[in-house]
Formats: structure tokens, C-alpha cells, sequence
């Protein structure tokens, strides 16, 4: 069993509406298509994260979840004033987690409150979700001290979005600091979001090795399907932006090659998420 730990799925907009606020119509990527994708690796775990242009209605990733069957979990928007009645029907459904989007356009239209850390850590905390963030690291190192205060286990994704920075710079020190503690995780997921190399699927090894030597049981993988296009095409809320034309398989394959041990990536793509996500890992 492997986990591909960072995943979207999204619907016709003729079958779910997309948020107004959002900075690109984005064309559907069907569950039935992700999990033949993971198959022949033997990824038949999926972790669905909500994208920023579905805003705070997550009835996309509770049905996927839903078609999952206990093989997917999933990282939710909520916004201000969610009833706890509706979190724990998220929670019964296979939600594991809330997302703070600090990164995205159209993350400011997302929802009164979603943005928020220290509110959603709160609620994450009283329903026994763990708390994502996505941000660049410039924001990570700005909001250490904050993230290092969370009271629940606390993922970040995509390396830490840290751009052009190397593993020497100061903010990578920071971040580096950061994911010592114990309640922090790292999402080693889209190689491709860089300004200089937008379709990237090779691993930036100074970076791979530095989380590896770091925290290698506080690593999970990810793929970022269906590959979400760089910002600067985003062209409005009715142009449609095409997804980022890169291989899954060649995704993970050079992931695999560039850990370079089998050991690590079993741990990587299966036992770090099965204690992250909850599973068995003798499921």
C-alpha cells in the first residue's frame, strides 16, 4: 500500500459551482482518473486537499471521500461561524485536517476566518483535526513562532514553497528550526512550483536531503494532481487555465530515484501517512 498525500479532485462546473472569488476556471479532474493513475504504483491511498476555488463549500472532497471508502482522508476549508455539527459530519466522513491557505490568489475569497491560524488551530483542536498550511516561506519564517505555538500537529505543504532561496538562506534556517519540533510535518509534493522551473518534476536534492535528514518520519508525499497552472495564468474567473502537463508516473518515479532507498520511500509513501491520516498500517 503507498499514500499519495496531496491530491485534488474537482467537478464539472455544471455539476458543482466553482466560488466567485476564484482566479481561474478550473476544468474538471476526476476521482475515477487519480485512482488509475496511482494504481500501478500501488497508491491506493489519497489524501484530498481543498482547492482555493471551491472557497469553503467542500461537497466535492466529502463525495470523493465518500467514493473512496476508508482509502481517502481529507483537508477541509472551514470558515468563521461553522457549526460543530457539520465538523464532526466531516470528521465521520474521513476529514482529518483544515487548510490555511496563505499562498494562493484567491485564498483572500475564500472565507471569513479560513485564514486565520491561531481560530482554525482552535477548531482543529476540539475536533482532533491536524492544521495545513500552504505559504511561502518567506511567510513560514515570518510566522514560526506562531506555528511553532499550535496546539495540534501542524503540516506544510509543497517543501515549503521556498522559491529561489537556498537551504542556507536565513528563512530556510528558520524553517529548518521549525521542523524539529514533533508536531510538525512536511508535505514533499510539486517540485514544479517555482517561478524558474514551472514543470519541474525533479526533486531539488539539497532541499529533499535537507527534510530527510530532518524529520524523514515527519515526511509524506505528494503528488499535487491534476497539477495546478503557475499563477501568472491565471486570466479571470470565466478563462480556463489547463492544469500543468507533467506525467504521474514520472513525478514519482524520479521522486523514488532521488530518495534513493527503499526503506525511505516505504516509510515516506506509507507508514508516516498511515499515522498522519490514521489508518492501519497493516490495512
Amino acid at each position: 500500500m503507498r499514500c499519495d498525500s496531496h491530491v485534488h479532485v474537482v467537478a464539472p462546473v455544471s455539476e458543482y459551482a466553482q466560488t466567485p472569488g476564484r482566479t481561474f476556471l478550473a476544468e474538471p479532474a476526476p476521482l475515477q482518473t487519480l485512482v488509475e493513475n496511482g494504481r500501478p504504483h500501488g497508491i491506493d491511498h489519497f489524501v484530498i486537499t481543498q482547492p482555493s476555488f471551491y472557497g469553503t463549500d467542500n461537497s466535492v472532497l466529502l463525495d470523493a471521500l465518500d467514493r473512496l471508502e476508508g482509502r481517502g482522508s481529507g483537508v477541509a476549508t472551514s470558515a468563521a461561524g461553522i457549526s460543530d455539527e457539520q465538523l464532526e459530519d466531516w470528521r465521520s466522513r474521513g476529514v482529518s485536517g483544515l487548510r490555511v491557505n496563505l499562498y494562493s490568489p484567491a485564498a483572500k475569497n475564500v472565507g471569513e476566518g479560513s485564514d486565520d491560524l491561531e481560530a482554525v488551530a482552535s477548531i482543529a483542536r476540539r475536533h482532533g483535526f491536524h492544521v495545513e498550511i500552504i505559504a511561502p516561506l518567506p511567510v513560514l519564517a515570518a510566522r514560526s513562532d506562531a506555528i511553532a505555538g499550535l496546539p495540534v500537529a501542524c503540516v506544510i505543504d509543497h517543501y515549503g514553497l521556498f522559491g529561489r532561496a537556498r537551504p542556507d538562506d536565513a528563512e530556510a534556517r528558520i524553517l529548518f528550526d521549525l521542523m524539529r519540533d514533533e508536531h510538525l510535518w512536511m508535505k514533499l509534493s510539486s517540485p514544479y512550483r517555482h517561478p524558474d522551473h514551472p514543470l519541474s518534476i525533479e526533486p531539488d536534492r539539497e532541499w529533499l536531503d535537507a527534510f530527510l535528514d530532518i524529520c524523514p518520519d515527519r515526511c509524506v508525499w505528494g503528488s499535487d494532481w491534476p497539477h495546478p497552472p503557475p499563477h501568472d495564468e491565471h486570466r479571470g474567473p470565466d478563462a480556463v487555465a489547463a492544469w500543468r502537463s507533467l506525467s504521474y508516473s514520472g513525478l514519482l518515479e524520479r521522486f523514488i530515484d532521488a530518495v534513493g532507498s527503499d526503506a525511505l520511500v516505504d516509510q515516506i509513501m506509507w507508514e508516516n501517512p498511515a499515522r498522519l491520516y490514521g489508518w492501519s498500517r497493516e490495512e
